[in-house]
């Protein structure tokens, strides 16, 4: 009797031990930072708590779930947002200048189950998309000028290396919602001093050009005044011709006096003229 009983409490906890492991392998909790697709001899059969655009938290498929024992087994795919960094990428720019850029893409799994067969997990997933990623920035940073990184365009390169980055990366179940450059440098050494030579040089000749077209948009402000004034004159001239004599016959005297402040030093130069010299006509004609 006493042996039976003994035995009894064995055979229990051997039960409830059963008991535990079938309800462990037959319900599971989904969070809802997690995926499950859940696998029945190795095919999968469904994803439970799967990404869905617009959805709001606590109204997705996260929760106590059943399967069967023994039968099904689940794979954890990550729903958040996750990163992908990638660092001291070196990148040629259209005005020959070599510089480290370091930037980093963020990401979503969408397709599970794509995912899972395609690179196997959400490691994988990073170590297909990271030279990818760098080859999308080369070449969409080598078709920019160097300074377009530090100029409003720079949104305009992230969104084209995006939406390139995006359209493979949906081969792997798995979408781009962002990608940004954290730091863009020149390298150490010989190459940032030639670098600073060439960006030196460049502002200079833009200086030149500025310049130039400056010195271009004043002469034809100049020739237009000139021309404006030529037909003031003409106007006048028509209108009253001693008056046009005597105003242009001012302007010689203020220019040759220097009153008009073209002769800089005063007293530098001296002219002697008789005063019946026809050059003085003004200054001595009746009624002046």
């Amino acid at each position: 009797m006493n042996g039976l009983t003994a035995r009894n409490p064995i055979v229990l906890g051997i039960a409830l031990l059963i008991a535990v492991i079938i309800a462990a392998s037959t319900f599971s909790i989904v969070p809802e930072t997690k995926q499950a697709v859940i696998y029945r001899f190795e095919q999968p059969r469904r994803v439970v708590n799967g990404f869905r655009p617009g959805e709001e938290l606590g109204d997705s498929g996260a929760g106590l779930i059943a399967r069967i024992p023994f039968v099904d087994r689940i794979v954890w795919v990550d729903k958040r947002v996750l990163d992908l960094d990638l660092e001291k990428t070196q990148v040629l720019s259209t005005d020959q200048l070599r510089m480290n850029v370091d930037a980093f893409a963020r990401f979503r799994v969408i397709d599970p189950r794509r995912m899972l067969a395609t690179a196997g997990s959400v490691d994988g997933v990073i170590n297909q998309l990271r030279p990818i990623f760098g080859s999308a920035l080369r070449n969409e940073l080598g078709k920019r000028r160097s300074s377009e990184l530090l100029s409003p365009e720079r949104g305009q390169v992230m969104d084209a290396i995006q939406v390139r980055l995006d359209r493979i990366a949906r081969q792997y179940g798995v979408q781009i919602v962002d990608v940004r450059i954290k730091e863009a440098e020149l390298p150490p050494g010989t190459p940032l001093q030639s670098a600073l030579a060439r960006m030196q040089t460049a502002r200079q000749q833009e200086a030149i050009t500025i310049a130039a077209q400056g010195q271009k948009q004043a002469q034809i402000v100049r020739a237009d005044a000139d021309a404006q004034a030529a037909q003031i004159y003409a106007q006048a001239f028509g209108k009253d011709p001693n008056f046009y004599d005597f105003y242009r016959a001012m302007q010689s005297y203020r220019h040759t006096f220097g009153a008009d402040g073209s002769n800089q030093e005063r007293g530098a130069t001296q002219i002697i003229l008789s005063p019946e010299n026809s050059y003085l006509k003004e200054f001595t004609a009746p009624g002046r």
